[in-house]
Formats: structure tokens, C-alpha cells, sequence
């Protein structure tokens, strides 16, 4: 369980998902798959549903305004966080994260009465490339530094479950992602942090060294900040996308399904 009384904070600077169009799809895209509630195979087709949605993610959405999820651009990502055994201020500019793309779907289930969804997903390798200005510690190691760095966790499984809720708007039924919390393990992690020490070469070298011989605390430690960048921009992705994508298209039979009070009029 996270330590409550570990504080941090996480800010993703205009991440660059935002739509330039209001409109919306009005007839179903090629990319999507539609499925039945009433089927009994229905968790399977969703898997299949959801695996060609990230497909179509990856070299982004022209029509709605999405830019690419792969490679993924961020301008800045801010960390402050104050306890435990990560204490860094830190940030990040002109990130560009790698490997979304090959996500491969490896379950998918939408709750019958919340329509919260549940996913499991697995991505071979992401990389963030960035440049980094750090003062803080890892593993009670201070470090300080400014320039060149890479990330690379691998063979990482995801379980996301978003929070859900839907409305309708001409007469389409429409699914607003309200949160997404995640829980995810890796296989490994590699990284490089370049100019630490004001490029001291021998402590640069040791130092990051130690960090990828001890990758499994490394990662633990750096659990709770890699969690909320997950979060936030599968949230980011999934607001935009249902935003703009009518519930309808990826179940058929929806309203059959939804009750009139739970599906909430948006005008």
C-alpha cells in the first residue's frame, strides 16, 4: 500500500492531446469494433475493440485533433516530492516518451452497472527521453545534475481501471472518463542521467552505475511518481478520445443497457 504520508506532486504541462475541432464523429470510423453486451463473448470482442483503438492511437487521430501517442510529446513534466526515499524537485522539458505504440491489449471488461472500465494491458519497452534539471536523492543517494536523460522500463503490464460515467447529447450516448488509476509491474529498468555532479566524470559514472545494478528499489522508490505520469496521460487520451467518439460505436446494444437516470443529459 502507497505510504500516506508520502507527499508529492506531479504536473504535466500541456500535454499535447488537445483537440483543435468540436466535432465529433458522426458515423462510425473505420478503427473501431463494435460489440454487444448481449454477446456472450463480449469481453473478448472489447479486447479486440480496445487493442484497435490503441492501434489508431499510435500515429494519431487527424480527424479529432489527436496528436500521436507514439512518439508521445510533452513539453515539461514538474515533480515535487517531499518524504520518503525519493526526495527530489525536479522537471523535465521536451519529453518525448516511446513504445506506446505497441501496447498489446490483454483484457478488457466494462463494468455492467457503473460502465467503469477495466483493462489490462502490456507494453514491451517505453523509453522518456528528456532534459532534466534534478536536486534531491534516490535511495538516500543526493544527486544533482542538469542535461541529458533517458528511462526505459520494460516488459511492463498495466491494469487500468477508469472511472466512467455516461450522458447522452444527440441522442448519441457518450462515455465521460471522470479518473484512471493504475497498478502496473516491470520486468526491468534502465536509465542514464548525463551531467550529474556538474559532469564529474568518476561520480556520474558510479552513480549511475549503482542505480541500474539496484533497479528494482529504484523503481519501487520511483513507483508513486511513475504511477501519476501513467495516469495522466492515459486520462488525457481517453477524455479526448470518448469525448469526441459516441459510446454507441463501441456498444451496439448500449442503451438497452444503460438506465435512464445514469445516462445524464449534457447539453
Amino acid at each position: 500500500m502507497q505510504n500516506r504520508n508520502m507527499q508529492f506532486k506531479l504536473f504535466i504541462v500541456t500535454l499535447v492531446l488537445h483537440c483543435t475541432t468540436g466535432e465529433y464523429f458522426k458515423t462510425k470510423p473505420s478503427f473501431v469494433k463494435t460489440c454487444y453486451k448481449r454477446d456472450p463473448e463480449f469481453e473478448d470482442c472489447s479486447r479486440e475493440a480496445v487493442q484497435q483503438l490503441f492501434n489508431a492511437l499510435g500515429p494519431g487521430l487527424r480527424d479529432i485533433g489527436m496528436q500521436p501517442l507514439d512518439p508521445l510529446k510533452i513539453p515539461k513534466i514538474r515533480i515535487l516530492q517531499g518524504e520518503g526515499p525519493v526526495n527530489v524537485n525536479a522537471a523535465l522539458d521536451d519529453v518525448t516518451v516511446t513504445g506506446f505504440g505497441k501496447t498489446e491489449v490483454l483484457s478488457s471488461q466494462v463494468d455492467s452497472k457503473t460502465y467503469d472500465f477495466r483493462t489490462k494491458v502490456r507494453v514491451p519497452k517505453i523509453r522518456i527521453e528528456g532534459t532534466y534539471d534534478l536536486k534531491g536523492k534516490i535511495l538516500l543517494i543526493p544527486l544533482v545534475g542538469r542535461g541529458i536523460c533517458w528511462f526505459e522500463p520494460t516488459n511492463m503490464t498495466i491494469d487500468i481501471v477508469s472511472d466512467v460515467k455516461v450522458y447522452t447529447k444527440d441522442d448519441y450516448v457518450f462515455f465521460n472518463v471522470t479518473g484512471a488509476h493504475v497498478k502496473y509491474a516491470i520486468g526491468g529498468l534502465k536509465l542514464r542521467m548525463n551531467n550529474l555532479f556538474d559532469g564529474i566524470e568518476s561520480l556520474e559514472e558510479s552513480t549511475n552505475a549503482y542505480l541500474n545494478a539496484n533497479w528494482r528499489p529504484v523503481s519501487e522508490s520511483l513507483r508513486p511518481i511513475l504511477s501519476k505520469t501513467i495516469e495522466d496521460i492515459l486520462l488525457g487520451f481517453m477524455q479526448r478520445l470518448f469525448n469526441n467518439l459516441p459510446g454507441d460505436f463501441m456498444i451496439g446494444d448500449i442503451k438497452d443497457y444503460v438506465p435512464s437516470k445514469k445516462a445524464e443529459k449534457k447539453v
